[in-house]
Parts: C-alpha cells; sequence; structure tokens
C-alpha cells in the first residue's frame, strides 16, 4: 500500500457498525508489533472537555524544555496526520502509510480485525517507539476504561472534567461517567483531577484510594487565578508560578493550564521543566477551532463545543470576545450526541441561527435540527457546511459575530475557507525532521 489516499481509505473502512468498546484486539495487536507503548512514558488525558486543550498544553510545554515529545490527539480538523505529533511536526503521509503496512502485514496473518480508533492508538504507538520519544502526550478517545489508549500504565493520569456525553455507551449519570473515565487510574499512578461536581470527584477518588494512587485535585491542591496585571498565578503543592500568559483564548482554559501544570508537579523529578520553559510553552501553544478568532472582517470565531457544557462555556465568553456585538450561529451536530439542550441555550442568545450538516456518516439532519427550535427563534437550514458558511460570510453585518460551533467536523469543514487561520503553526512533513 504506497499511496496515502488508499491507506486512509482501507483504514476508514475497519468501521463497524456499532460501538464495540473492548481492549483485547488493541493489546493482541500491540504484542505483534513488540508492545511499543512500552517502550516510552506518557501521560494519559481522559475527560468530557478539555482533555485535547490541556494535552496541547503539556505538550508544548515539554516542547519547550526541549524533550522530544509525541501527542495523539482526535479528531483532526482537516488532515488525518494531524492526530499525530512528534515534537514540532506532523507525522508524515509517509510514515502513515509506512506503518500501516508494517502493522497490517503483522494483523491479517494472526486474523485481527482492528476498529479505525483502535489501529489509529496502534499506529500511533508505533511511530512514537520508532521516533524514540522522550514522552508522549495521549488523549483517550471515549470515556476511559475500555478506550483503546487504556493499555498504557502512565506516568500520570488525568481526568480533566465530567459531563454528560455519550451517555449511551458511559451511562446515563454523571457518577456512571466518572466511574468510565476513572477506569484510567492504575495502581500507584499518581492522578491529576479538573474542577469536578461533587459526586464525580467523589466516585474518583475512591477510585483512586483503591488503586493506591496519589492524587492532585483542582481547588483543594492547586489553582490558577489572573492577578492585578491581568496575567496567572500558579498556585500548587510543590510548585508556584507568577506572571504567566495563555495564547488560547477564554477563561475555561484557565482550568486546562491549571490542570496541565498540576501533571508537571509529578513529572518534574523525571522531567524538569524550568519556570521560563513553562512560560514559553503557555504563551506559544496553538490549539486551533477552540474558541478560534480565525477574522475579524467580519468576525468570526470557530469552536467544536459539541455538547452543552461545552457550549454553555461558549457561551459564557462571547460578551468579552465581541461586545455589543450580535451573534449569528451556524450549527452542525452529530446524531448520537443530545444536542436538544444546545438548541435551547441556542434560542436564548442567537440573532439567527443556520443549520447544516457535515460529510460525516452520523451527522445529524439539518431540518430535523430546524424543527427543534421555537417559532420564535430566526433559523434555516443551508445543505453543505462550506456552502452555508460562504453565505454567512457575505450576510454577517459589523454589529455581529458569526460563531461556528457544535462539532469539530463542522469546524474542519470550514477552517479551510480562512487560509490565513491554519490549523498549526508552520511544520515540517519530512519524516527525517528534527523534533
Amino acid at each position: 500500500m504506497s499511496d496515502y489516499s488508499d491507506t486512509l481509505a482501507w483504514l476508514y473502512e475497519l468501521e463497524v457498525e456499532r460501538m464495540d468498546l473492548k481492549l483485547e484486539r488493541t493489546k493482541l495487536a500491540l504484542r505483534l508489533g513488540d508492545d511499543p507503548q512500552r517502550q516510552f512514558p506518557s501521560v494519559h488525558i481522559a475527560g468530557t472537555n478539555g482533555k485535547g486543550s490541556t494535552a496541547a498544553m503539556l505538550h508544548a510545554i515539554l516542547g519547550a524544555a526541549g524533550y522530544r515529545v509525541g501527542l495523539f490527539t482526535s479528531p483532526h480538523l482537516i488532515d488525518f496526520c494531524e492526530r499525530i505529533r512528534i515534537g514540532s511536526r506532523r507525522v508524515s503521509p509517509r510514515e502513515v502509510v509506512d506503518s500501516v503496512a508494517a502493522i497490517r502485514s503483522d494483523l491479517e496473518p494472526a486474523g485481527i480485525r482492528l476498529t479505525p480508533f483502535e489501529m489509529m492508538t496502534v499506529l500511533a504507538f508505533h511511530v512514537f517507539a520508532q521516533a524514540r520519544v522522550d514522552i508522549a502526550i495521549v488523549e483517550v478517545g471515549l470515556g476511559g476504561r475500555l478506550d483503546a489508549t487504556n493499555v498504557l500504565t502512565p506516568r500520570v493520569s488525568i481526568i480533566t472534567s465530567i459531563g454528560l456525553d455519550h451517555q449511551q455507551y458511559l451511562g446515563a449519570t454523571l457518577a456512571d461517567i466518572a466511574r468510565e473515565k476513572g477506569g484510567i487510574i492504575k495502581p500507584a499512578v499518581p492522578v491529576v483531577l479538573g474542577q469536578l461536581d461533587r459526586e464525580s470527584r467523589d466516585v474518583l477518588d475512591r477510585r483512586a484510594r483503591d488503586q493506591g494512587s496519589p492524587m492532585l485535585s483542582y481547588g483543594r491542591d492547586f489553582t490558577l487565578e489572573q492577578d492585578a496585571s491581568g496575567r496567572y498565578c500558579y498556585a500548587g503543592k510543590r510548585s508556584q508560578y507568577e506572571d504567566l500568559q495563555l495564547s488560547l483564548n477564554g477563561k475555561f482554559q484557565l482550568h486546562n493550564a491549571a490542570v496541565a501544570l498540576a501533571s508537571l508537579e509529578y513529572l518534574q523529578d523525571s522531567f524538569p521543566v524550568t519556570a521560563a520553559q513553562l512560560r514559553t510553552g503557555l504563551r506559544l501553544v496553538h490549539w486551533p477551532g477552540r474558541l478560534d478568532i480565525v477574522s475579524t472582517h467580519p468576525l468570526v470565531v470557530l469552536d467544536g463545543a459539541h455538547n452543552i457544557q461545552a457550549l454553555q462555556a461558549l457561551l459564557a465568553e462571547l460578551p468579552d470576545l465581541a461586545p455589543q456585538r450580535r451573534p449569528v450561529f451556524l450549527f452542525g451536530v452529530m446524531q448520537d450526541k443530545e444536542w436538544r439542550p444546545m438548541v435551547a441555550a441556542l434560542e436564548q442568545v442567537a440573532a439567527k441561527v443556520v443549520v447544516t450538516a457535515v460529510a460525516q456518516p452520523r451527522a445529524e439532519d439539518p431540518y430535523t435540527v430546524q424543527r427543534a427550535f421555537s417559532a420564535n427563534c430566526c433559523v434555516r437550514s443551508v445543505e453543505g457546511a462550506a456552502a452555508a458558511c460562504r453565505q454567512l460570510l457575505h450576510r454577517v453585518g459589523p454589529q455581529e459575530v458569526l460563531v461556528v460551533c457544535g462539532s469539530l467536523f463542522l469546524v474542519g469543514e470550514v477552517l479551510s475557507l480562512f487560509p490565513a487561520a491554519g490549523v498549526a503553526p508552520p511544520l515540517s512533513q519530512s519524516a527525517g525532521s528534527p523534533a
């Protein structure tokens, strides 16, 4: 298999009809490849919201400290290679083709058939081992306990947040979801918890105690607050930092930054980071599609908010981000999301809403979503995300702000309309580029 597009087509054809969460297939596949996940230390990050941003911050800080850092996140916005990074570059298409071919040569004689995400996980670990990364930052795909990434025994486990999402797989209550995400907590491996409701925190406290895992908890053991100068101060158990700047927009990113810095307290002995390196990483971290201003004329904000908690955080930021502007929303969601509460929230603030669908099998029909809005809301449907966004770019007035939200897939489909934004700083795609 020599062609990148053919490789990706094969990978996505692995899609199963229903979610089949288990670890056995991934473990068998990794064993055939000499268990690459055991060849590098890692940080494992779960959470309903914030795990990608937290992963990006840790990647940036450790990279600023001179370490060769792997990063595995999902989904991608434009190109598959965004999911796997080694240092300052994305994995190259050539590396994807060659690594998938090598993995297939092990799996097919053994009769092992993986799901797409399982294959992506095995691929990422194979690439990280081949690249001899110093450490890898790995984001959970879904849940935690039965997620393909949960074959790791990390240096630190992180759970950023607990919210109602993916209930059909993770359970109906916050406690149920906390138990599933808490499945990444391993015996004696330190844990960092973000800002959680009391019920979820109690579930995870018990899990950590049962596993003999030391734990740092947001608000109790560490905080990040704004000082009089507008910059930020971190106070933890072992570390304190002042005069911090964060390149990512949104007050909710302060919480994610605090979680990232707390995890460094557990990593400091093995992966020391100076205060200057930490400041550089936070100042330079780039994570597109999250409260991302991609145009000023007209003013356009892209945010991958895909559940009610993330949408509420986005709506809370808009008055500061676009003061005195009426929000116009381009909205598209996936069928398997609890999107009706999001509709109710949008109705309270939207000047108008355009509903669309992305080119994904799981995309909800835009006319179904449109009918869920009340008659008092100005809402219409437009086929095709890019076409819908182009229309709105010509119609948004100077006293309005266009907000694209509902799914990272939607953000990815319209991002190419804003070439100045890009998906990351300039990166080398050469397989031999230094980290």
